[in-house]
């Protein structure tokens, strides 16, 4: 392993926390990084990671060369760009499920051609993921984003309408006011960002206004979440591109129209680095491209 390479492993080791994770986040044997890490502080003369047996952490020596390594880093990697190389390596990416499937997936073959030399690895998900414990390089996620020292890039904006099954209408009536809405039920949605359970909302007059209706049932996955709406066991609140085939089949009915929920913000969201890798910068770009020829 060369100098740079060990570089590399060693700020990959700080970063997850864990030889075992930045192995396999580079493609190589625990063993391999552990020789490389014990060749490294070998030739500094000083020890760079204290090592316990649930985590790996850096010691004050090991803070500082991890900040150099990673500014030379990044500093090689907008070199080699500049002249043309090509972007590689493994780009991790954590998605939201539905909205991967409907909108980056039928588009991911164009990438894959772009930059053959990059291999991704996807994950699905909507909660909070701490990307660089995690060793994720950034996530697609829907809803307003936390305060966090993530950079959070917006993408798009995605209508919502709100939706019931025939059959929950052929039993508790179709509202056609907000006041109509007394005595039906909604699927209650238990967010993983917000640490709890959603209210429906409308807008009236250009205020937004919140209804809590009793939940028959409380869902945290937004495919059970759109099931049981299917299944007819209440009014659920969902991005429109995600319930147009059902409307137009019929399988669901949209509520409310001249009073829409909110739109929804779909962001980019990674680490703040002065220097993001190539592989993430072409990602972040091709992702922007995909939702502004779709949405």
């Amino acid at each position: 392993m060369d100098r740079l390479d060990a570089m590399h492993a060693f700020t990959r080791i700080v970063e997850r926390r864990s030889f075992t994770g930045a192995a396999q986040d580079l493609g190589y044997s625990r063993s391999t990084l552990t020789e490389a890490i014990k060749a490294l502080e070998a030739r500094l003369g000083t020890r760079l990671l204290q090592r316990t047996t649930r985590s790996v952490r850096p010691t004050q020596d090991g803070e500082a060369y991890y900040r150099h390594c990673r500014d030379i880093l990044e500093r090689v990697d907008a070199a080699e760009v500049g002249v043309g190389a090509r972007p590689q390596g493994t780009l991790r990416v954590d998605m939201h499920g539905t909205l991967a499937r409907h909108f980056v997936l039928p588009r991911l073959a164009e990438f894959i051609e772009a930059y053959p030399e990059v291999t991704l690895v996807l994950s699905e998900g909507d909660r909070l993921v701490d990307l660089v414990q995690e060793g994720i390089d950034c996530v697609l996620r829907v809803g307003t984003p936390q305060d966090s020292d993530l950079v959070a890039r917006r993408i798009t904006l995605l209508d919502e309408v709100t939706v019931a099954a025939p059959g929950y209408l052929a039993r508790q009536g179709t509202p056609r006011t907000l006041a109509e809405l007394k005595g039906h039920c909604m699927v209650g949605f238990r967010s993983s960002q917000r640490g709890r359970t959603l209210a429906l909302e409308f807008t009236r007059e250009g205020r937004l206004e919140e209804i809590m209706l009793p939940a028959t049932v409380t869902m945290s996955a937004a495919e059970s979440y759109y099931a049981a709406a299917l299944l007819g066991l209440g009014i659920i609140q969902v991005p429109r591109y995600h319930a147009a085939n059902d409307l137009r089949a019929g399988r669901l009915v949209e509520l409310l129209p001249n009073m829409p929920p909110s739109p929804s913000p779909v962001s980019l969201l990674y680490p703040s680095q002065r220097q993001l890798p190539s592989r993430v910068r072409v990602f972040i770009d091709w992702i922007v491209r995909v939702f502004a020829e779709q949405v």
